[in-house]
């Protein structure tokens, strides 16, 4: 049954009416059973009992079936969950501490904590259900059960409190509930004539360094590490429930922080105070931190607090105390400090903490403080610059006795922040994370923790080669030592790493393209075959980089170009999924125009797989038009050899494949989005119009629809220049102020922005404060989607950039003195037209309403400013001004 259960777990609500059938019968037999269990205490009856709650947890994680569960039953499994949370634990003294988390009446225990904290968090809490169905459950969860379950989980902490064992996981569950009960008033005011008392005993000793700690830090400094970063360790531990519950409830609720800091600063200024109790008062402050520095009475004092109190550990001859230190610190690292002799301090205590300390928890816990102030405190790295090369190889030796991620991160902002002063030791860097990276790949334990240590390594291999682009001297000793990682990993198929390893390839082939790398190109497309068709999305910038970085060397191997459209073919002739044909169609589409007159012997095979592509469904109209413009892109290439294929090709309902394809292309113009996918569409159509004689006869039929096609893509393509233009403009730095927020009165709910119904709360609580104030409020608190969507697809229409047109084409490049300008492309093809065929230039214009007409002649007079914009920044450029008397036409004749 609990397969079947965990089969569904993760299905929709509506993919589970199987599981929900089959329960409608089994949930009472279990019921029944696990009733009668509950008299029966022996081991084999409480491991059932497990067994049926896990059935049950599974059964309502996700989704919770109210037509299979109704109140009525969902109460009566309520009730068996707060009798077996409440029930006595058999003695367990005899049991060591391993031992005690596995005896089965705590576990017991712990399943059917877990079903209650998951109800409440998901379904029973009316500001944060996960959807809307929920909401009136919630609403009638919070007085049903809150009283009756809140008493039974601060008994558990009184039991705590007065040194009986409560299991770890146990405790992290009471500790989470209590977390999301206290946004809520009534919750909140069952809770609150105990909250000190749970502050005092309960979260400051398990914040408090422990014998067990020591132990560990003593025997096995690495597994300390290990625990105390792995995040998957978290639940584990009831330490990083007690911090988010500390934090909400000082956050959230007004009254509390005074108390809870009262409490912190007995223990800091007590002389009896041993370094443990000192380590969980820190660890307290730490975890505050954030809201600390939001109310001015507490941000005012924190450079005297962290001068009194903090900096002194930094001496203390317990290690603890000072990796203690150096976490508090680092919690700080926003604060705005006044005094730069702070600042400066702070920066010799963690640097000297990391080259000197014995204690490699404290060297670890140093780095990272190092980190946030870099990061945080624009006044840091010069304190630091001198001894740069000293912390970035103390990093180095870290990060491999350690393996952890963390300090990778650490290594990247270093990297980034000391470019300059890193240059002559870069490639010891890049060698020293290589040879890391391979350490971990051979070791075997911790697969999953392993693998995030070798992407971090991977990540702060690609910062370092990122950073060093503009020198290409040390890159050119990098490129050896990262193309080795990349070959290792192509060649044993290490899938896992592929994502940053195609990263990698892209950062080897930006500036240019060494024979080493060409080599690796053969790799990849071995390596594409055999298991890289999931990847070609990864793989895309990187075979991007080898047509348009080198395309004369490209070329110069026939086979580099098969291999690259072979790519192409399997993904359009597959069915990996739209976006992949989509990066497949833009490759080849960038292939036409990079190569422009050099391939003409493969644009049928370009042209008939795009072609082909169209002919099987297609639900985007995103691949839709990329196909169409790999053949507009053909058409820009060459149209005679376009139209030559065309003809060549079957023809389905007896209509030419020309004379489709150019209705299609037509019908869908509204469908190119962006300034790239627009320029092509109108280079596309001006090349087909200027054909003379050799225009296909279907364009005779569809005469009247191409120029207002033209005028729709020109009113796209002036929004999207606007929008990006607008883009440019703003500022890219928010300035964060000073954001001093409330807590919440007794009676006041917190409200989850993200939650269904936070608009309609926000506009009652809103009322509220208003009427409480004495003013009426008339406004409106309304959600963006109540308004028309006209605002939204007019959004997407003005997108000045799709998501494929980072990968660029000779077309995109305005910089370029030759720059193609598609509004003065077509002012010179329309006006050769008017002049040298007449006929056809009636045919094209003689339709046009007046408001089509007014916007043609807009088009035009924007094609003049934009060419004596580009003289001017011309003129600019070479170091002078002219200033010619540009004639803008006043008017222009369409129509006959």
């Amino acid at each position: 049954m609990y397969q079947l259960v965990k089969t569904y777990e993760y299905k929709r609500s509506e993919e589970r009416t199987p599981l929900n059938e089959a329960m409608n019968l089994l949930l009472p037999m279990i019921y029944q059973l696990i009733i009668r269990l509950l008299n029966e205490q022996s081991e084999q009856s409480v491991l059932l009992q497990k067994q049926i709650l896990k059935i049950y947890y599974a059964l309502t994680q996700y989704s919770l079936p109210l037509d299979l569960i109704t109140k009525e039953i969902f109460s009566q499994w309520m009730e068996i969950c707060r009798q077996i949370a409440d029930r006595e634990v058999p003695d367990c003294s005899h049991l060591d501490e391993d031992e005690r988390t596995e005896f089965p009446y705590w576990k017991t225990k712990k399943w059917s904590l877990h079903i209650m904290v998951r109800m409440f968090e998901r379904y029973g809490s009316p500001s944060n259900v996960v959807s809307e169905k929920y909401q009136k459950f919630a609403e009638w969860y919070l007085p049903t059960f809150s009283q009756g379950v809140l008493e039974v989980l601060l008994k558990i902490l009184d039991q705590y409190r007065n040194r009986v064992y409560v299991s770890p996981r146990v405790l992290t569950d009471v500790l989470n509930y209590l977390k999301n009960a206290v946004s809520h008033a009534y919750t909140w005011k069952l809770i609150k004539p105990h909250m000190v008392a749970v502050i005092q005993d309960v979260i400051f000793p398990i914040m408090s360094f422990t014998d067990s700690d020591q132990e560990l830090w003593e025997s096995d400094p690495y597994e300390y590490i290990r625990l105390k970063f792995d995040i998957f360790e978290d639940y584990a531990t009831p330490v990083p429930a007690a911090q988010s519950l500390l934090h909400s409830v000082c956050k959230k609720r007004k009254g509390v922080l005074p108390k809870a800091m009262a409490t912190i600063m007995q223990i800091i200024t007590s002389q009896q105070a041993d370094n443990k109790q000192k380590d969980g008062a820190l660890h307290m402050i730490g975890t505050l931190a954030d809201v600390l520095l939001k109310k001015a009475l507490y941000r005012d004092q924190v450079e005297s607090m962290l001068t009194t109190y903090v900096f002194p550990e930094f001496q203390n001859p317990a290690g603890h105390m000072r990796a203690r230190a150096c976490w508090v610190l680092h919690y700080f690292c926003d604060v705005q400090i006044k005094n730069p002799q702070v600042l400066a301090e702070i920066m010799r205590l963690t640097t000297n903490a990391l080259l000197t300390d014995k204690e490699l928890p404290v060297k670890v816990e140093a780095a990272i403080g190092l980190q946030m102030f870099l990061s945080s405190q624009d006044d840091a790295p010069p304190y630091v610059e001198a001894q740069i090369k000293e912390i970035t190889k103390e990093l180095l030796t870290i990060i491999r006795e350690t393996e952890n991620e963390d300090l990778t991160n650490v290594m990247q902002k270093i990297v980034c922040t000391f470019t300059t002063q890193l240059l002559p030791v870069a490639t010891e860097i890049c060698q020293h994370l290589a040879t890391t990276f391979s350490q971990v790949l051979e070791s075997e334990e911790g697969s999953d923790e392993k693998a995030i240590t070798a992407m971090s390594l991977l990540n702060t291999i690609e910062t370092l080669l990122s950073v060093m682009e503009e020198h290409p001297e040390v890159l050119l000793n990098l490129h050896p030592i990262v193309i080795n990682v990349v070959g290792h990993i192509f060649q044993h198929n290490i899938t896992d790493f592929y994502e940053e390893t195609f990263s990698l390839v892209y950062d080897l082939t930006c500036k240019a393209i060494s024979p080493e790398m060409w080599q690796m190109l053969e790799l990849i497309y071995q390596v594409f075959k055999k298991d890289g068709i999931d990847y070609f999305i990864d793989i895309m910038p990187a075979l991007h980089n080898y047509v348009t970085v080198d395309t004369p060397a490209f070329l110069s191997n026939p086979n580099r170009l098969l291999a690259i459209l072979d790519m192409c073919k399997t993904m359009l002739t597959g069915n990996p999924g739209e976006d992949p044909e989509c990066h497949a169609a833009k490759l080849m589409e960038v292939i036409i125009l990079q190569c422009k007159g050099q391939i003409d012997s493969v644009i049928h095979m370009f042209v008939e797989l795009a072609l082909s592509r169209l002919t099987r469904e297609v639900q985007s109209s995103e691949l839709r038009t990329m196909c169409l413009q790999v053949v507009i892109a053909a058409l820009y290439y060459n149209p005679q050899l376009l139209l030559t294929i065309l003809d060549k090709m079957s023809q389905p309902n007896n209509e030419p494949i020309s004379s489709h394809f150019i209705k299609q292309w037509l019908h869908d113009t509204d469908c190119f989005l962006g300034i790239h996918d627009r320029k092509l569409c109108v280079l596309g159509l001006c090349t087909l119009i200027s054909l003379g004689d050799a225009k296909p006869q279907v364009l005779s039929e569809v005469a009247v629809e191409i120029v207002p096609s033209l005028i729709l893509l020109f009113d796209g393509l002036k929004r999207a220049y606007e929008s990006r233009a607008q883009e440019d403009e703003e500022e890219e730095e928010e300035e964060d102020g000073d954001d001093c927020e409330e807590a919440l009165s007794s009676d006041e709910d917190d409200m989850d922005e993200m939650a269904p119904n936070y608009l309609d709360k926000l506009a009652e609580f809103t009322k509220a404060k208003a009427g409480e104030a004495g003013f009426e409020v008339k406004a409106e608190v309304k959600d963006d989607d109540d308004e028309s969507n006209d605002d939204a697809e007019e959004s997407v229409e003005d997108l000045n950039e799709t998501g494929l047109e980072t990968f660029t084409t000779p077309i995109d490049d305005e910089e370029n003195d030759s720059a193609i300008d598609e509004y003065w492309t077509f002012k010179e093809v329309i006006t050769a037209l008017s002049a040298q065929d007449q006929a056809w230039y009636a045919l094209l214009t003689s339709n046009l309403t007046p408001e089509q007409a007014r916007a043609l002649q807009d088009v035009v007079v924007t094609a003049d400013q934009r060419k004596a914009a580009k003289e001017s920044k011309l003129i600019e450029k070479q170091g002078g001004f002219a200033f010619p008397q540009t004639t803008v036409p006043s008017s222009f004749k369409f129509g006959s």
